[in-house]
């Protein structure tokens, strides 16, 4: 039988796994054997390669001992608005479950890595939250007072226990119970059965009897990696087809959710480090629930689907480096398992180098899910490619990413117009990028450190978050605001062998009535070396006192002896910046950004000032035109 994912109802579903017979354990291996299946992997070139970077990381933590989540640091949160110090603990505890969850299968029943996996299990289990702290400060687990008082009085019973399930505590559940499968016997009775019962007491049976989370109905990662690990650890943990059911049914509107924030042309306007998270989850879930039904259930059918697949091949300027609009990284490596397994789904897909792969130690959450299928998925003899030469336009995003690759090197540019309004996002309309000989010379900053603020309404206080460290213009010492009425409106795309040309009309992003219109013209010149146009055309309603044209880079501007301005990361790195010396002065700013991991960093903003007198009430529009050369 076949059940269209638009039709998933409680009768359908259970229908479905009742005439599937696949026990839980063989889930991951398809046709073969887990015997087989080790065999290959401890011959593969690049699955040894990962295998020995696993081990090593095992021995290093054999000789650690299991740090402690203690109270001092779960309030750190609460009373300083604070992450870090938590996550730290937190994530190294996952790391040694996903270490010695990976190193005791591998191994077998003789495994040295076993007792310390199964100590670890044991202090999961013990947890008082497998949630993270910024996620519960409002949750029921922080036991208001009154409650605590009839807890004393003993009226509130196991029955009656209520939980917050965030993306941590699902993704736990998700791993504890695969792990658990996946081991069988080798994994002491004892944990096994605590396993089910705190995956059930913790995170399935609130789902089904709780009210609904907020992320239920979320178009983002949140819906596609709590719903799509509920639903795995339902797989892994329920053998009664009703009660399976009745989980599935709840979870499958979540991932429907996750699949609605997507617009047709399958961009992920997170930002790549959330398109790996949220659809890898996704990916990892709808591959267990398509064989525990039997392949009834198929969300791969759905065009929409494959049209995301294709992000990843969209959303790099070359090599490891990301077109990292929103809260994404400058660098990622690889998923060569979630890379592999969509490959085969759809052909179209480029695999990349398999020189790109993610290290084990690269995920800083250590997390599990993709660890595991990271071994399991990747293909050792696949026709792999670098990042080919391509324009690349998303127009629901409104992303262009044009990459040239040369004799003498690749060349990148990409630019954005969208909204202030989407997830994890900046106020970044009209904002660009330029790639040139292994640097980017003129970036986007990326994600700063999460913390309270990083998430409240001083967001755009923060220097990554806010158009201050974008290219893109300062009108009256005013930056963009934040909100989806800010948006651009695409007044042209076209690309063609010897150029692209992208125009955005983004005036709206600022709020001023001073201003009536501002046009960015961006033109590509696909030459040896290319070259890139950047105009902006002002309408003013009143004479603004100040417009700046910001530039953003890593390394800092200079004067060239022509005039220009240089921007070099080394000798063959550089873009040489020309301007109208008659409109504007420059000069640079440093600025100090908090990266992802709490690592400060110095970036420059190269400013071009509007020269005093410019404009007035008699002359109310200026064209500002700017040029970058590589050489």
């Amino acid at each position: 039988m076949s059940v269209s994912v638009d039709n998933l109802n409680l009768e359908n579903v259970k229908a479905a796994l009742l005439a599937a017979s696949n026990p839980s354990s063989q889930l991951l291996f398809h046709e073969e054997t887990p015997l087989k299946v080790k065999a290959h992997l401890l011959q593969g070139k690049e699955s040894k390669q990962l295998i020995q970077e696993i081990r090593e990381e095992g021995d290093k933590l054999l000789q650690e001992t299991i740090p402690a989540l203690t109270y001092s640091l779960f309030r750190l949160f609460s009373t300083t608005g604070s992450r870090r110090e938590y996550e730290l603990v937190y994530f190294r505890r996952r790391n040694r479950l996903t270490t010695f969850g990976l190193l005791a299968w591998l191994d077998g029943v003789d495994s040295p890595y076993l007792d310390a996996l199964s100590d670890t299990i044991s202090s999961i289990l013990d947890e008082y939250t497998w949630c993270l702290p910024a996620h519960i400060l409002h949750g029921p687990e922080m036991r208001p007072a009154e409650e605590a008082q009839y807890a004393a009085e003993g009226l509130v019973n196991r029955s009656t226990e209520s939980f917050t399930i965030d993306l941590f505590a699902a993704e736990t559940a998700f791993a504890l119970s695969e792990i658990s499968a996946l081991l069988g016997d080798a994994l002491p009775q004892l944990l096994r059965v605590r396993i089910r019962e705190e995956v059930l007491r913790r995170i399935l049976r609130p789902f089904v009897t709780q009210a609904p989370s907020h992320w239920e109905t979320a178009t983002h990662n949140w819906a596609s990696v709590c719903g799509g690990s509920i639903a795995a650890a339902a797989i892994y943990t329920l053998q009664d087809e009703d009660e399976l059911a009745a989980v599935l049914e709840r979870a499958f509107p979540a991932l429907a959710s996750y699949l609605s924030g997507f617009e047709e042309d399958g961009a992920c306007t997170e930002g790549y480090m959330y398109w790996q998270y949220g659809f890898g989850y996704f990916t990892y879930a709808a591959d267990l629930i398509l064989r525990r039904t039997g392949g009834a259930v198929n969300w791969f059918q759905a065009d929409k689907v494959r049209q995301v697949a294709l992000f990843q091949q969209k959303s790099f300027l070359h090599g490891r480096k990301v077109v990292n609009f929103s809260d994404s990284q400058g660098e990622a490596g690889i998923f060569m398992g979630l890379s592999g397994y969509l490959k085969q789904l759809y052909p179209e897909i480029e695999h990349p180098e398999l020189s790109l792969r993610a290290g084990f130690r690269d995920d800083h959450c250590s997390r599990w899910a993709p660890a595991l299928r990271n071994l399991l998925w990747s293909l050792e003899d696949i026709e792999e490619s670098a990042w080919r030469t391509a324009a690349y336009y998303l127009p629901d995003a409104q992303w262009l990413v044009s990459r040239q690759l040369q004799e003498q090197g690749a060349y990148v540019f990409a630019a954005k117009g969208g909204h202030n309004n989407e997830p994890h996002n900046h106020n970044d309309i009209g904002h660009f990028i330029l790639y040139a000989q292994g640097e980017t010379l003129l970036p986007d900053l990326g994600s700063g450190q999460y913390s309270r603020k990083y998430f409240g309404p001083e967001r755009y206080e923060i220097l990554c978050n806010g158009s201050q460290s974008h290219s893109v213009p300062i009108i009256d010492g005013l930056y963009q605001q934040a909100g989806a009425e800010h948006r651009a409106e695409v007044l042209k795309y076209n690309s063609n062998e010897e150029q692209d040309d992208f125009a955005l009309e983004i005036s709206s992003a600022y709020e001023t009535e001073k201003l009536n219109e501002l046009v960015r013209r961006f033109t590509w010149h696909k030459t040896e070396p290319p070259t890139l146009e950047v105009t902006d055309s002002y309408e003013f309603a009143q004479a603004p006192t100040a417009v700046v044209e910001r530039f953003m880079a890593w390394h800092h501007p200079q004067q060239a002896e022509d005039g220009r301005i240089v921007i070099a990361a080394s000798a063959e790195a550089r873009v040489l910046v020309s301007y109208d010396m008659d409109l504007f002065d420059w000069e640079v700013e440093t600025l100090h950004h908090v990266n992802h991991f709490d690592q400060p960093e110095t970036c420059y903003a190269l400013d071009f000032k509007l020269k005093p007198g410019v404009l007035s009430d008699s002359n109310l529009n200026i064209h500002a035109a700017f040029r970058f050369d590589f050489q």
